[in-house]
């Protein structure tokens, strides 16, 4: 039956992204393959000889995370003591990565823990998610994230960095009255 009014519109939702369909289907697969190799493995090899696989990745994935950790709290005390910034991290998040996929169960994240502990591979990899960074935060549209990245940056001519807050008037914006208090 018809009114005579006119049909709501509603505004477009936006497209979901390629990631944010496929991770969790990736996810599931991944999951799904290592479940399905380490029973394949047990079969062959036995499961006590993949209990201790799996301890095995555990104990050398803690090891791992451990060194790159203390690594790294070693770079950031120098950099600390010399005045200054601290430099990249050298590729310790690489190997907190590696160190955290070697603990997980399962033998694909092993085998990418372990080659993410190769230093030229990791070089390689750090320097291209930099690249990709740095091309993302060019290309972001004005009032995203990457744009408040860019503001965060901003210095003066003279050097001197305001400190300060930002507040915006967003047209349409009514004062509210004062609300009183919770507790009478």
């Amino acid at each position: 039956m018809t009114t005579g009014a006119p049909t709501p519109t509603y505004p477009a939702r936006p497209r979901r992204s390629r990631l944010r369909t496929f991770l969790p289907l990736g996810l599931a697969a991944w999951l799904v393959l290592e479940i399905w190799l380490l029973t394949v493995v047990a079969d062959v090899a036995g499961g006590l000889t993949v209990f201790l696989l799996l301890v095995a990745g555990l104990v050398l994935g803690s090891v791992v995370i451990k060194r790159a950790g203390r690594r790294a709290f070693q770079a950031l005390n120098e950099a600390l003591q010399r005045g200054g910034a601290p430099t990249s991290g050298g590729g310790n998040g690489l190997m907190m990565l590696g160190g955290l996929l070697i603990m997980l169960p399962g033998l694909i994240s092993d085998a990418l823990g372990l080659l993410l502990l190769i230093p030229p591979l990791q070089k390689a990899l750090s320097a291209h998610a930099e690249r990709t960074f740095e091309r993302k935060l060019r290309e972001a549209a004005p009032g995203s994230f990457g744009g408040a990245f860019q503001q965060a940056r901003m210095h003066r001519p003279d050097g001197k960095i305001v400190q300060g807050e930002v507040i915006r008037d967003e047209p349409g914006d009514t004062p509210q009255e004062p609300r009183p208090p919770l507790m009478g």
